[in-house]
């Protein structure tokens, strides 16, 4: 049976920030998908239709903010794209049956039983597993990084006899990515020498562990710890953004390292190269690109490189911080189906099958 003659599957999801509102707009294109309720956190959202707060036309579809009435809509799956994981709503969804797909700090639960302990006691991870089992449900987090980079990883593996050393890197100009919470949290614009910034740092991308977890798992391999470590670009001059302020001698640019360890020695590493401006010293030759690195028997070389379509306007930047949006969303869109048909529980990029990273064609 083709995707065009089922049922759309009938999403509601949660949060309307920079991924979810481009994820309102990618739903209602969607073949697979539909829409049928809409979860906001801030009050002055609810009550309004679903296709305003994302800059479209009305579309029938009223935010709430209440999680009985996700359960009372009986969706097949909730998405859910907040900054930050919602664990007692995940357990009530999961509880009454309907699986989650999400963007939010996930990729294997090790990261978010490890550094954000739950009021319970009980590890996450746990939680969300007893949920799964009370409800019949599925639970899944991915995104683009991590996510989709680290998949590409273990793909680009298939055809190597003898790895040495897996690498993914990201390698991106940060500044389309108009979230001033976000990195004032992370540091930038602090003063480079700021002891709070590599906390700062890993506090805010140590889900990268998972990533590095996640691709282990599919090698077969154990590792004795996931190492982090960190290079700090200082901007050279003032910069202004014209959303975000970074003054001279501040944080502007980082080269951070996740790197699996075995007896010492790294064998799957996720890097972030990240640049908020070019103005930093040192300074990092930003790609654009995820990469995927393989050092083996043979070794690959592998550029993910993402465009927009042809006539899409990049002077504009609210067009420009669509792509990253996009590409952070639509490998949880995408999966839907597969985590829909799959059995009940916790599930990892290792347990999907290569149609759950398959994307559509245009119908």
């Amino acid at each position: 049976m083709t995707t065009s003659t089922r049922a759309p599957i009938r999403v509601f999801q949660v949060a309307t920030g920079n991924v979810g509102t481009e994820m309102i707009k990618r739903i209602g294109t969607h073949p697979d998908l539909e829409l049928i309720g809409l979860h906001c956190y801030t009050p002055e959202k609810v009550g309004r239709d679903a296709g305003e707060i994302a800059g479209l036309a009305p579309i029938g579809v009223i935010a709430t903010g209440s999680v009985d009435d996700i359960v009372a809509a009986k969706p097949d799956v909730l998405t859910f794209h907040g900054v930050f994981p919602d664990e007692d709503l995940y357990v009530k969804v999961l509880e009454a049956g309907i699986d989650i797909v999400t963007t939010a700090d996930w990729i294997t639960g090790w990261h978010r039983d490890t550094n954000h302990p739950h009021p319970s006691g009980k590890p996450v991870s746990q939680l969300l597993a007893e949920a799964c089992k009370k409800g019949a449900s599925s639970f899944y987090g991915t995104g683009m990084n991590p996510g989709l980079n680290q998949i590409l990883g273990v793909v680009c593996s298939a055809d190597v006899a003898e790895i040495e050393n897996v690498t993914t890197i990201e390698s991106v100009d940060v500044s389309c990515h108009h979230s001033k919470e976000t990195w004032i949290e992370v540091g930038y614009g602090l003063p480079v020498d700021d002891p709070s910034i590599p906390s700062k740092l890993e506090k805010y991308t140590r889900v990268f562990a998972d990533s590095v977890l996640m691709m282990a798992d599919c090698f077969g391999l154990e590792l004795d710890e996931v190492k982090f470590s960190y290079e700090l670009g200082a901007c050279t001059k003032d910069v202004d953004l014209g959303w975000y302020q970074m003054p001279k001698g501040s944080l502007g640019g980082n080269y951070i390292k996740y790197q699996g360890m075995v007896d010492g020695v790294p064998k799957v590493e996720t890097h972030l190269e990240w640049q908020m401006t070019p103005h930093t010293d040192p300074h990092w030759d930003i790609k654009g690109c995820y990469i995927t690195q393989i050092k083996g028997d043979p070794c690959i070389y592998n550029k993910h490189m993402v465009f927009p379509r042809p006539g899409v306007d990049l002077s504009n930047p609210d067009n420009f911080a669509s792509i990253g949006m996009t590409v952070t969303g639509l490998p949880a869109l995408n999966a839907i189906r597969s985590v829909v048909e799959a059995p009940p529980g916790l599930l990892t990029s290792a347990d999907l099958p290569l149609r759950g990273f398959a994307g559509r064609f245009k119908t």
